[in-house]
C-alpha cells in the first residue's frame, strides 16, 4: 500500500517551514508551522494559488479521520490548483512557472480494479492531502497520471472545483444518464448543487428536493426546472413524483444527502425501471430498510458512486474549462489559511432559514506570506 506522501516529517528541510493545516483529532484543526516539501525524482512541489472546503473535509474534521483518504496528524485538504514551483528528477511534461491542477489521486492500472476499468476502486489508490498550506508535495503517480495544465485564462479556484465535479461526472456517466430524461436531486449543498448544474448542462429536466428555503433559489440558478421544498408538502414522495411526466417517478434519482431517509425517499421516487443512485455516504455502520417488493416488481436499478477516474477528471476539467460550467457561482466566500478552523467551525452550524450557506469557501494560502506569482521554494525561504 502506498504511503501517505504528506505525512508530517520533521526531517525534511530543517529550518524551512511553512503554514499549513494539520488534522489532530476530531474537530482539532490547527495551523501550525511545518517543513516545507521537496521533491523527490518524479514529484512536483506547488504553491497553492487557491484551496476549497469540501464537504468530505468538512466530514473528516468533524469525525477526525477517513478511512481511505487520511487519519490523524496530516496535512488536510484536497482540493486545490496551483504553480510549479519546484520539479523532481525525471519530470518533463511539467516546468517551474507552470499553472497545474493536480487530483488528489491515483490509481495504479495494474490491479483487479484498474483492469476492469474501476480505477475508483484501486487496491493501492494513491491519496494526497495538504491542500490547506502554503505549498504542497504531489507525488509521482499523481504528477504522472492526474496532473493538468490549467490555461491562462482559468482562475486557480475555478479549477480548483474539478475534483468534486469529476465525482459527480462519474455519478451521471454510471448512472447511463441521457439529454431529456427526468431525474430528481435529493439535496442541494455542494454535491447536490452540482449534480443539479451538470445534469442540466447535459440536456436532463432536473427536479431538486430541497429542505431549506434559501435553497429553493439556488437550485433553479443552477439548472433546477422544479423544485420542490419538503416542508411544503405533507408527503414529499408523492410531491416529487407527481411533478415527473405522467406522474410515473423520475427516470433517475441522485441521492446527495447522505441520510438513511434520503436514501429510503430515493428508491420510492423512481419509476419503474428507473435507476437510483445512492451517492451520499453515510457513516460506518448505517442501515437502511427498504421495500423489496418495491424494488423487485419496479426492476429498480440501484448503485453507489464512489470517487472518480483520471477520465471523468478529464472531461469535469474541460467542462470548467470550456466556459459552460457556473464555476465562479459555486465560490461563495474567501478566507486566509489562518480562518480556516473558524470556517469549518461555522459550516458545522446551520444558518437561520432564509439565509444562504456558503457552497464553497476559497482558501488563498499564499495571502499570509504574498510570494510573487512564480516564486520558487528557495526564494520564500
Amino acid at each position: 500500500m502506498a504511503s501517505d506522501p504528506n505525512q508530517i516529517d520533521d526531517r525534511k528541510t530543517p529550518g524551512r517551514t511553512m503554514r499549513a493545516a494539520v488534522l489532530r483529532g476530531q474537530e482539532d484543526l490547527r495551523i501550525e508551522d511545518v517543513p516545507v516539501p521537496v521533491a523527490a525524482p518524479g514529484e512536483l512541489v506547488l504553491r497553492v494559488g487557491a484551496a476549497l472546503t469540501c464537504g468530505t473535509d468538512l466530514k473528516v474534521y468533524r469525525r477526525g479521520y477517513h478511512a481511505k483518504m487520511l487519519t490523524l496528524d496530516r496535512l488536510f485538504g484536497h482540493e486545490l490548483a496551483g504553480t510549479v514551483v519546484q520539479v523532481g528528477e525525471g519530470v518533463t511534461a511539467f516546468s517551474i512557472g507552470d499553472r497545474v491542477l493536480p487530483l488528489n489521486s491515483a490509481p495504479c492500472d495494474a490491479c483487479f480494479f484498474c483492469r476492469n476499468n474501476q480505477q475508483n476502486l484501486c487496491d493501492d489508490l494513491l491519496f494526497n492531502n495538504g491542500a490547506y498550506a502554503e505549498f504542497i508535495r504531489i507525488p509521482a503517480r499523481i504528477v504522472q497520471k492526474n496532473t493538468l495544465h490549467i490555461p491562462d485564462n482559468i482562475p486557480f479556484e475555478h479549477a480548483a472545483l474539478t475534483e468534486p465535479l469529476a465525482c459527480v461526472i462519474r455519478g451521471l456517466e454510471e448512472s447511463d444518464a441521457t439529454a431529456n430524461q427526468t431525474a430528481i436531486v435529493l439535496g442541494a449543498g455542494p454535491i447536490g448543487l452540482l449534480f443539479i448544474h451538470a445534469a442540466s448542462l447535459l440536456g436532463l429536466h432536473v427536479i431538486a428536493v430541497v429542505k431549506r428555503k434559501d435553497q429553493v433559489a439556488t437550485a433553479r440558478h443552477f439548472g433546477a426546472e422544479q423544485v420542490l421544498r419538503i416542508s411544503d408538502v405533507p408527503d414529499p414522495i408523492a410531491a416529487a413524483r407527481a411533478l415527473t411526466p405522467e406522474g410515473r417517478g423520475a427516470d433517475i434519482v441522485f441521492e446527495a444527502v447522505a441520510t438513511p431517509e434520503a436514501w429510503q425517499w430515493a428508491v420510492q421516487m423512481a419509476r419503474k425501471g428507473g435507476m437510483v443512485n445512492l451517492f451520499g455516504g453515510p457513516p460506518s455502520g448505517t442501515t437502511v430498510s427498504l421495500d423489496t417488493n418495491l424494488i423487485h416488481y419496479s426492476d429498480l436499478t440501484l448503485k453507489a458512486s464512489f470517487h472518480h477516474t483520471p477520465a471523468t477528471a478529464r472531461r469535469a476539467f474541460d467542462l470548467i474549462t470550456s466556459g459552460q460550467f457556473r464555476a465562479q457561482d459555486f465560490l461563495t466566500g474567501t478566507a486566509t489559511i489562518e480562518d480556516l478552523p473558524n470556517v469549518l467551525r461555522r459550516m458545522l452550524k446551520r444558518p437561520a432559514d432564509g439565509i444562504a450557506p456558503e457552497i464553497k469557501t476559497v482558501i488563498f494560502p499564499s495571502l499570509a506570506s504574498e510570494p510573487t506569482a512564480h516564486a520558487t521554494i528557495e526564494e520564500h525561504a
